[in-house]
C-alpha cells in the first residue's frame, strides 16, 4: 500500500469526490481525517472507510474559518501524531451571470454570491494549506493537493467560481516554490465534469451539451479524480510540484 502509515486530511469528504478520495487514500493505507460541514455525510464516509478495513475520524468544520480550520489540523495531530497529506477538495458554487439586462431590468451577481465562493474555494484552500504546512515543515515532509477546475478557462455564469479556481492555481504554484525546501510538494487537480451530487442538479439539456464537448463523451466518476489525488499524495509523485493536472476527458485539448 503506497500510503501506509501516512495521515491525510480530506476536506469536503462527506460526499462526491472528497468521499471517493478518502476511501482511496484509506485503501492505500493512510489514516484519514474526514472533514465536511455535513455531519451525516461525515459519519457515512467514516463508516465506509471502516467497512473496507481503514482508519478514519470525522471532524465537522468550516475550512474558511481560521479557528475551525486549525481544529481540523489539530484533530489529525491529536489522534494520529502527524500530518502528511492534505487534499483541499471542499468547494461551493453560486452561479449567476455577472450582469444581465433584459427589458431594461438589470440583474447582477450579488456581493454575497461572489464573497461566498471566493471565501470557501480560495481562502479555505489557503487557510488549510497554511495551517497544515506547520507540522509538515517540522517533519520535513508533506503533500498538498488543491482543487481547481476547467472553469478557469471561462464558463458562463461562473465568474466567481472561475476566479476562485484560477486563484487556487496561482496559490498552488506559489506554495510549491515556498515549501519545496521543506520537502513539501504542492500540486493541483483540475477536474472537468464529474458525476457528483452537485452536478446531479444540472438540467438534462445543459448536461447533454456538457457531455457533447467531452472527447470521451461521458462525465468522470469521482473515483477517477480520487485516483489522481492518490497518485499526487504518494511518493510516486515525489519530484512533481507546482503542477496542474487536467482530469477532464480531453476537454482542454480544444481550449
Amino acid at each position: 500500500m503506497k500510503l501506509q502509515d501516512k495521515v491525510a486530511i480530506v476536506t469536503g469528504s462527506g460526499s462526491g469526490i472528497g468521499r471517493a478520495t478518502a476511501l482511496r487514500l484509506a485503501k492505500e493505507g493512510a489514516a484519514v481525517v474526514v472533514c465536511d460541514l455535513n455531519q451525516a455525510g461525515i459519519d457515512e464516509t467514516v463508516e465506509l472507510v471502516g467497512a473496507q478495513g481503514g482508519h478514519a475520524i470525522g471532524v465537522a468544520g468550516n475550512v474558511a474559518d481560521r479557528a475551525e480550520a486549525q481544529s481540523i489540523v489539530d484533530a489529525a495531530l491529536d489522534k494520529f501524531g502527524r500530518l502528511d497529506i492534505l487534499i483541499n477538495n471542499a468547494g461551493i458554487s453560486r452561479d449567476a451571470l455577472t450582469v444581465r439586462v433584459k427589458d431594461d431590468e438589470i440583474k447582477m451577481m450579488s456581493d454575497e454570491q461572489w464573497d461566498a465562493v471566493l471565501t470557501v474555494n480560495l481562502k479555505g484552500t489557503w487557510l488549510m494549506s497554511q495551517l497544515a504546512a506547520v507540522p509538515m515543515m517540522k517533519q520535513k515532509y508533506g503533500r498538498v493537493v488543491n482543487t481547481a477546475s476547467i472553469a478557469v478557462l471561462g464558463n458562463v455564469g461562473q465568474a466567481n467560481y472561475a476566479a476562485s479556481k484560477a486563484g487556487v492555481i496561482g496559490l498552488t504554484r506559489t506554495l510549491a516554490l515556498e515549501w519545496a525546501r521543506f520537502n513539501i510538494a504542492v500540486n493541483c487537480v483540475a477536474p472537468g465534469g464529474v458525476n457528483t451530487p452537485m452536478t446531479a442538479t444540472i438540467p438534462e439539456k445543459i448536461l447533454t451539451a456538457v457531455v457533447e464537448r467531452i472527447p470521451f463523451k461521458r462525465m468522470a466518476e469521482p473515483e477517477e479524480i480520487a485516483a489522481v489525488h492518490a497518485f499526487l499524495a504518494s511518493d510516486d509523485a515525489s519530484y512533481i510540484t507546482g503542477q496542474v493536472i487536467w482530469v477532464d476527458g480531453g476537454v482542454t485539448l480544444g481550449a
